[in-house]
């Protein structure tokens, strides 16, 4: 209405006023909706995403850095605080795996979309023959649970502790302060070397360990109750979540919801809000259809 009037009297001011109020308005009707999507039992929950490389060697593990470089892109735009607390070099380059600590308010609600198998098809840099290639790499999310929400038992925690790696020169580690856990009951194995303090890492260590732990439970309790396969936080490698194709074309689309865009030099540099919410709402309208 008092759009309408604003241009009927060809008043700038109110008009401005008008587009003003109805851009705040959309924008708080999205945040209602974000809201109403973002209510699973960890939502909330500030996150650790780890990475892991699939096998091919030098390739998957090129994918890895590619994502891990995407992923933190994906934070640097959205202003969200993290920590990178391990990152494993591969042998000739990219990672074999890299866990970063997200510790943002519903970190965990945004990125379990991510949670799965990431598919990419490019000519390979690393080919002299110029071929096309197919890598794959694990995403893995877990919510970040206080010692309070959940316990561990210290005399089922191995722990060693190493010199961490990297680059070599003046800054180079030369004490065991890289610490590395190991659940006995479980076999989960997580490390983490990203501060010079061993006390540090191994604060860091323990919440990762503290977080694959609880998830481990609630996937063997998903289990037992014979719930859906689509809401376990499961990854086999022959079912790729989402793929990623620089060549002969340029396309990144998603398995589950089939989102797509032809970007695909954009989504690796951290433009993965449309498949984020993508995910959220088909995942929101498969809850609804659920209760």
């Amino acid at each position: 209405m008092l759009a309408q009037m604003a241009e009927e009297d060809k008043d700038d001011a109110s008009l401005k006023e008008a587009r003003d109020s109805v851009g705040a308005l959309e924008e708080k009707v999205r945040e209602l909706e974000l809201k109403k999507m973002l209510s699973g039992e960890n939502d909330e929950k500030p996150a650790i995403l780890s990475i892991h490389s699939g096998a091919g060697g030098t390739e998957s593990q090129d994918w890895a850095r590619m994502l891990l470089r995407m992923y933190v892109s994906w934070m640097q735009k959205r202003g969200l605080k993290f920590e990178i607390l391990d990152e494993q070099p591969g042998e000739e380059a990219g990672i074999k795996g890299a866990t970063i600590e997200v510790a943002s308010e519903f970190a965990f609600g945004y990125l379990r979309s991510e949670i799965g198998v990431h598919r990419l098809v490019r000519i390979s840099p690393f080919d002299s023959n110029a071929r096309r290639h197919t890598s794959f790499a694990a995403v893995y999310v877990y919510p970040e649970i206080e010692e309070v929400e959940f316990e561990l038992n210290e005399n089922d925690i191995k722990v060693d502790t190493f010199r961490a790696g990297g680059a070599g020169g003046q800054h180079i580690n030369k004490t065991d302060s890289a610490v590395r856990m190991t659940h006995l009951p479980t076999g989960i194995v997580v490390s983490c070397q990203s501060e010079r303090s061993q006390h540090k890492n191994r604060a860091s260590a323990i919440k990762m360990l503290r977080a694959r732990v609880y998830q481990k439970h609630k996937d063997d309790e998903e289990a037992k109750r014979e719930s859906k396969l689509a809401s376990k936080l499961k990854i086999e490698w022959g079912s790729q979540i989402r793929s990623y194709v620089l060549q002969p074309y340029q396309m990144v689309k998603d398995a589950r919801t089939d989102f797509e865009t032809s970007d695909a030099f954009g989504v690796l540099d951290g433009n993965l809000d449309g498949f984020i919410n993508a995910y959220l709402l088909a995942a929101d309208e498969e809850r609804l259809k659920g209760t």
